[in-house]
């Protein structure tokens, strides 16, 4: 640990509290220049750090400032707390996710998506993470770009190689991740979370997160060499509100700063979601596929299907610029949605996107 990481530790745990030089100097066993480096260094990446005479340094209540040191700290209180138990109460090993996951941060990338890739190309390892604090050019579905300003939102990417994996079934990461999504924000806000099928995570009735799933397929063995999952969540709304292009649809998990907001959200997503990748793994090498039609019974299957609010509802479904008119009739074990076109006929849509109709007044 660097002596910028153990110093932010130390301001962490004296939260609200002054600390004079001298003290973090003899605790850390630094000279006081050392002193003085580490907090500029802290406050280069954003920390905004107290400082008085005769009383020393102190990190305010309200700071909420991303970092790897940080979310892993978060990670690691999951782990003390029991909060990664599954449904059954059994330990499913998040010692071992803690211990084995890269997790690395930067205040400002391109994409966390793009870069990840460039990453798994290069040979990194499952687990690797990539968190950021801001996108210059997010990606979304369909090449959209995905707005990820600095300082209001959580935006990571996690690094996957299942075995024996082929590409219809990359979208079982969407789905276990819309659900590890709305538990993180249940987590750290008092709001509940709804998915909008097939990867939207809403809160009062506005859009918060966006999830994007990529994967490189192995030609000779038709199975996925790897899959990058990336997620951005709208922490704060920025100041002046969101653009106009999505000030309509798009709104923000909380509205005041909370303290370490943007590390305990991380933390839980990327708890949750290796649980249920584990699970999903675990499932998978059970058996063979064609001898598996019980994927209802795993857990993040039937919370997905429980947190759809698209269902009874008129929408439209979008495909190659047009609109059809359909009704939602329900998400099948397979979190296909199964709507109802005005003919009479039905269809089980594995992918694509659908908006719900307002009625006319």
């Amino acid at each position: 640990m660097t002596t910028k990481e153990r110093l932010r530790k130390l301001l962490e745990d004296n939260r609200g509290k002054y600390v004079s030089g001298e003290e973090i100097a003899s605790s850390l066993k630094i000279s006081r220049t050392a002193v003085w480096k580490a907090i500029r260094a802290l406050r280069e990446d954003g920390y905004e750090i107290d400082a008085v005479r005769n009383r020393g340094y102190r990190l305010p209540e309200e700071t909420d400032v991303m970092s790897a040191e940080g979310i892993r700290h978060y990670m690691a209180d999951g782990v003390r707390s029991g909060k990664l138990r599954n449904d059954n109460g059994q330990d499913s090993g998040p010692d071992a996710i803690i211990r084995e996951t890269d997790l690395r941060f930067e205040r400002v990338v391109t994409s966390t998506n793009t870069l990840l890739k460039d990453l798994a190309a290069a040979g990194a390892k499952e687990g690797t993470i990539l968190a950021a604090a801001e996108q210059t050019a997010g990606k979304g579905r369909v090449g959209r770009s995905f707005y990820s300003p600095e300082g209001t939102g959580v935006y990571l990417s996690i690094l996957l190689r299942p075995e024996n994996y082929d590409a219809s079934r990359a979208s079982r990461f969407t789905t276990m991740a819309a659900v590890a999504a709305c538990e993180a924000i249940e987590e750290i806000g008092d709001k509940p979370a709804l998915i909008k099928w097939v990867n939207d995570v809403y809160v009062g009735g506005r859009k918060v997160v966006g999830i994007l799933t990529e994967a490189s397929l192995d030609l000779e063995s038709g199975f996925l060499d790897y899959a990058v999952l990336g997620i951005g969540f709208n922490v704060y709304e920025p100041e002046g509100g969101f653009p106009e292009e999505i000030r309509d649809r798009a709104g923000a998990i909380l509205t005041q700063r909370s303290p370490d907001a943007k590390n305990r959200l991380a933390a839980a997503f990327i708890r949750r979601f290796m649980d249920y990748y584990g699970e999903e793994k675990a499932f998978t090498a059970e058996g063979t596929e064609g001898e598996k039609d019980c994927s209802a019974s795993l857990s993040y299957i039937q919370k997905y299907r429980g947190r759809s609010f698209v269902v009874g509802k008129d929408i439209d479904v979008l495909e190659g610029g047009r609109r059809t008119p359909a009704t939602a009739l329900a998400v099948d074990e397979q979190c296909r949605l199964i709507v109802r076109y005005g003919d009479g006929r039905e269809e089980a849509l594995s992918a694509g996107e659908v908006s719900i109709r307002v009625p006319a007044d």
